[in-house]
């Protein structure tokens, strides 16, 4: 199969539809680069919480947050199989996974001077080559040229059991119900933000992995990837 040498996949889609899983697969298959999005609104998330940021009742100190957002830095390193988040210098992909960041995500992505921010360094990083980004405004925002765009989706409960199989590793005190709810009121918040909602982009090619396993999602990309490439 041939790839040219800049070639931008971006992949979108609801929260818990394995979208990291399927993007660090096809990374790996291809030898691209993968941008995980999702970490970086996670490591600001984290960093809110951490200088307290938020109020009470969750409310945001935007001008205090404002104040601070060119000080963030955040980078991927690849630690053998592993690809750790690093904050200001500190390893957080643990961090980031926890309920409270989890809780909290959607209100910080929807602040349109976090998006601006986040969208530059994205860019920036997607100026290597061969890239492959995850999150839910890459294919409309991001980068609405991309070479091929991906809009992953499943019902909502294939995603709260995966997302609660996940959580009940480090939280095992977490509900279904709780997991449902959060994925829920997320999918509400990220589709109706008045900053780069979550949608599928018109060119974007639609998987729902609902009954579908790693091995066969990652299939089906990498017939899209060839089909694309086709000369």
């Amino acid at each position: 199969m041939y790839i040219p040498e800049k070639f931008i996949i971006a992949v979108d889609g609801y929260s818990s539809c394995v979208k990291s899983t399927l993007a660090k697969g096809l990374a790996k298959e291809l030898g691209f680069i993968y941008i995980d999005t999702g970490a970086m609104y996670r490591a600001v998330t984290l960093f809110a919480l951490d200088n307290d940021v938020f109020g009470a009742d969750d409310q945001i100190n935007e001008n205090l947050l404002r104040s601070m957002i060119d000080d963030i830095k955040i980078e991927f390193k690849i630690n053998a199989e592993q690809r750790d988040t690093i904050l200001n210098g500190e390893i957080v992909s643990g961090k980031i996974r926890s309920p409270q960041v989890s809780n909290r995500v959607s209100l910080i992505s929807k602040l349109k001077f976090v998006r601006k921010r986040l969208v530059a360094l994205q860019r920036e990083m997607g100026d290597a080559g061969r890239v492959i980004l995850d999150g839910r405004d890459i294919g409309t925002v991001v980068f609405p040229k991309a070479d091929l765009k991906i809009f992953m989706t499943a019902s909502i409960e294939v995603r709260t059991n995966r997302r609660w199989k996940e959580m009940k590793l480090k939280y095992p005190n977490v509900t279904f119900d709780e997991v449902k709810e959060n994925l829920t009121e997320r999918d509400r918040m990220d589709t109706t933000r008045k900053e780069s909602p979550l949608k599928r982009a018109e060119d974007a090619k639609l998987i729902d992995n609902s009954e579908l396993d790693r091995k066969q999602q990652l299939q089906v990309a990498i017939d899209l990837v060839e089909k694309t490439t086709e000369i």
